[in-house]
Order: structure tokens, then C-alpha cells, then sequence
């Protein structure tokens, strides 16, 4: 089972700014169709992940997260909605 977390200021400021809370993007995480790329340009730091998939609300979503403990949680770092051109993107892989 997975087990995310998150900074607590970021999560809420991502909600402010994007409207898309931390638990809602946890939802992404069990999108079948969901689709995983590496992140290269901003994993100078930690190696970061981008997720597009469908959330529990029915948004398609695009979240940043980077893995912990060998991969067993998840650290969300960002979360908003899919822009169109990724919304093309994740139709076209199905």
C-alpha cells in the first residue's frame, strides 16, 4: 500500500493557487490509465516525477511527486489541472 505526504504551507498554497487539494491529487496514484514521466528538468536536487491521470473528482489532473523509502511514499510536491495539450496527451495514450 502506498503512503503519501507532503509539506502542509505547500499543500495549502497549491490549493490557493490551483484549486486542487493534496488528498485529491493522492487519488491520481490509482488511475489505471494514469501516465508516469520523469521529470528532467527539475530533478537537479531529487529525482521528480510528473503523473497525469483521472482523480477521484473526475479531473484529469498533473502532479509533481518525488519517491521516499525506496519507493514506498510518496511525496507530492504539486498538483493542478491538466492543460490541454496534456489533456490530448493522456486521450491519445488511452
Amino acid at each position: 500500500m502506498l503512503s503519501f505526504d507532503w509539506d502542509e504551507a505547500k499543500a495549502s498554497s497549491n490549493e490557493r493557487k490551483h484549486g486542487v487539494s493534496f488528498h485529491e491529487a493522492c487519488s491520481v496514484f490509482y488511475d489505471e490509465s494514469a501516465l508516469q514521466f520523469f521529470d528532467e528538468t527539475h530533478s537537479k536536487a531529487e529525482v521528480r516525477y510528473l503523473m497525469l491521470g483521472i482523480s477521484s473528482l473526475f479531473r484529469l489532473l498533473i502532479v509533481v511527486y518525488c519517491e521516499r523509502d525506496q519507493g514506498q511514499t510518496i511525496r507530492i510536491i504539486s498538483a493542478r489541472r491538466a492543460s490541454d495539450r496534456e489533456s490530448r496527451h493522456y486521450v491519445k495514450a488511452l
